[in-house]
């Protein structure tokens, strides 16, 4: 059996939940690259993120359900109506860059980062709590 990747994450919590979902459904998939991401999130470029391998017969089926069924547990931008949207902290914010501040001159002190919905397809930035549609 041929797999081919799908798609690519940053981070293992997403992976494994689309992993979970679509084998579900019976398709054959696995995740390569998720224990060197894992265990060291700088090497997270250099090996192109965890990737979501899929079998060839089954590509198709799963492309689907991902674009229709699972997008509805995505969040939607209220500007452009693209699902491309995470909460991230943003270096527009003041409180952000006294935390940088703060955490390289006191070492590991952690201080409160303010962050925003970040739609990453028209750039737009909102505070408002999004929910799923």
């Amino acid at each position: 059996m041929n797999f081919v990747p799908l798609q690519y994450f940053t981070n293992y919590i997403d992976a494994n939940i689309v992993l979970g979902r679509l084998q579900q459904e019976d398709i054959h998939c696995w995740l390569k690259d998720e224990n060197t991401v894992t265990i060291d999130p700088i090497l997270t470029q250099a090996v192109g993120g965890i990737k979501l391998m899929v079998a060839e017969e089954d590509v198709e089926r799963a492309q689907e359900l991902l674009n229709i069924q699972f997008a509805s547990a995505n969040f939607k931008c209220p500007k452009c109506g693209s699902h491309n949207v995470q909460y991230v902290s943003s270096p527009r914010k003041p409180l952000n860059w006294i935390s940088s501040l703060l955490g390289f001159l006191l070492g590991s002190y952690a201080v409160g980062v303010d962050k925003v919905n970040h739609c990453f397809d028209c750039g737009y930035e909102y505070d408002a709590v999004i929910s799923p549609e």
